[in-house]
């Protein structure tokens, strides 16, 4: 016992001579005492760590130091530390902590994980010309049909509305990268096979899932030791097939010369010679924008739900907007996009961040209010840094934290904690132009070279999602057996795994005026007529 006793005390002190010698030849960010060896990696909770993050933002300030069992890492607080190095340091600041089993599960062809080298670039450009604010109308008859079919649901179906918010997500991320007909049921293969896809990549992600991500060293075992090794490339040759045969299926009638509907491959395989991209970076390409953009677009509409139904002044004041606009003879059109700011300041207040990740492999326009994704994507930086008077290492993890930048009265006023979408209007009802210098209003779209490709495409969706529902019918929350609406807790909020939601609640949905109903139906049959009209409708 003696001796042991001894070792640990050695240990210490050499723990505590390095920390101390550390800090007196370098300046690291202020942070919380860690253990010896282990640093802060106990002390950051695996369950909503982010509001351990906002009571260390009051007591370190707007720049955080951790030491992750000796993974270095800071966390950004504020509007400043993130644009000053996220964005104006993007050079330096836009790699990735190493995901060692996620990596060979994908086999380096996530552009989600990629470091930023040849493949990304090739990978980023091809998102940006497929995906770009020039092109978005290319995606609106499908996103439009999507909202209907949306819409119609969630009237006819209340008690189930959180399936049907999720098939909408995952119908219209399918659609745009594959051009799938509009998928009805929640059932459907397709759905299952992508989200059996995302559970398997987030979870190699996930804290404690493998130890090599604690140990990496055991990488380095031959192969037949490393289970986690053979899984992964299973799961890559099956990933792989699947993505490859469904890209080479329309780049074979691209090159037949037969028209095609508009879609992320389609736009691949066009400019398939200029980006100089394989088939297989192609393919995966469109697999991982499916993953990056399914999960946070259902939450985004789920938080939509919850905030109408808790909030039913805002839901009044943005269909007055919208009877004012569009009246009650038609449905809404993206050709009323400019004329209806309200219902763009909700999506601004009710934004979705565009990826899937923790916030580190130690530990990782939805809500401003309450952030899907609290957590931002980590980047890591390439080289050694100082900044404002602090050492910042190579290979630091840089978590920008989004739940607590979306909760700044310094950016967005005294009143940071009411959702309140008037935020981002001007005195005459118009939309700012940026919010305090933001394009956005929000910053659930990344930064520097890493921000969201598909922002705009994401932003039509959910604008004319909640513009057909808004128009459609009124929302509210169900009623007990005495009578009493049920409403949800206004803070509540469940973790799904790396998401944040809203807690179950149930709720009901009545056409907010005279044939309303009658107008979706038709809408719904029109939709229906059109999928059966497809070579592929029987999908």
């Amino acid at each position: 016992m003696t001796s042991i006793i001894s070792v640990f005390l050695c240990i210490l002190t050499l723990y505590l001579f390095r920390t101390i010698r550390r800090n007196i030849s370098v300046r690291y960010p202020p942070g919380p005492w860690g253990l010896p060896l282990l640093g802060n990696a106990l002390q950051l909770p695996t369950v909503k760590p982010w509001h351990t993050l906002a009571k260390w933002k009051k007591t370190y300030g707007p720049l955080v130091y951790l030491n992750m069992a000796g993974q270095p890492m800071i966390i950004l607080n504020s509007k400043k530390t993130v644009e000053d190095l996220l964005d104006r340091r993007a050079a330096k600041y836009s790699a990735r902590p190493q995901f060692i089993v996620a990596n060979v599960m994908t086999g380096g062809f996530s552009i989600i994980m990629l470091p930023v080298g040849e493949r990304w670039r090739k990978m980023r450009r091809a998102s940006d010309l497929a995906l770009g604010f020039k092109n978005t109308v290319n995606y609106y008859t499908m996103q439009r049909n999507e909202a209907v079919f949306s819409a119609h649901s969630l009237l006819s179906d209340p008690d189930n509305w959180k399936s049907h918010i999720e098939r909408t997500s995952s119908s219209t991320a399918l659609s745009l990268m594959y051009d799938l007909p509009l998928i009805q049921s929640s059932q459907d293969p397709s759905i299952h096979w992508m989200n059996h896809y995302i559970h398997e990549v987030v979870t190699a992600m996930t804290p404690g899932a493998h130890l090599v991500e604690m140990l990496p060293f055991l990488q380095h075992l031959p192969w037949s030791l490393s289970k986690w090794r053979r899984d992964a490339e299973k799961f890559y040759e099956g990933f792989t097939t699947y993505f490859e045969e469904r890209f080479r299926n329309i780049k074979k009638l691209v090159e037949s010369g037969q028209e095609q509907r508009p879609s992320f491959c389609v736009a691949l395989a066009e400019n398939q010679a200029n980006s100089e991209m394989s088939d297989r970076e192609c393919s995966w390409l469109a697999g991982a924008i499916y993953g990056a953009a399914h999960e946070t677009t259902a939450t985004s509409m789920m938080w939509f739900i919850f905030c109408m139904v808790l909030f039913p002044h805002i839901q009044t004041r943005a269909q007055e907007e919208l009877d004012k606009v569009v009246g009650r003879s038609r449905l809404p059109s993206f050709a009323d996009f400019k004329h209806l700011p309200y219902i763009h300041a909700v999506v601004k207040e009710i934004r979705v961040p565009r990826c899937l990740f923790r916030i580190s492999q130690n530990s990782l326009k939805v809500l401003r209010w309450r952030t899907p994704v609290p957590m931002g994507v980590p980047h890591v930086n390439s080289e050694d840094d100082y900044y404002d008077g602090y050492y910042i290492p190579k290979g630091t993890i840089c978590v920008p934290n989004t739940w607590s930048l979306h909760h700044d009265p310094d950016i967005y006023g005294p009143d940071v904690a009411k959702f309140r979408p008037e935020r981002h209007l001007d005195e005459t009802g118009q939309l700012k132009d940026g919010l305090l210098g933001l394009s956005e209003g929000h910053y659930s779209y990344g930064f520097g070279q890493r921000i969201c490709s598909g922002r705009h495409v994401a932003n039509n969706s959910l604008f004319i999602a909640m513009a057909t529902i808004l128009w459609t019918m009124r929302l509210e929350g169900a009623k007990d057996s005495d009578g009493n609406v049920m409403l949800p807790d206004v803070n509540g909020e469940e973790e799904n795994g790396i998401l944040s939601r809203p807690p179950l609640f149930a709720i009901t949905a009545t056409p907010r005026f005279q044939d309303a109903d009658t107008f979706i139906q038709e809408a719904r049959d029109e939709v229906d007529q059109e999928n059966l009209a497809r070579p592929d409708g029987s999908h």
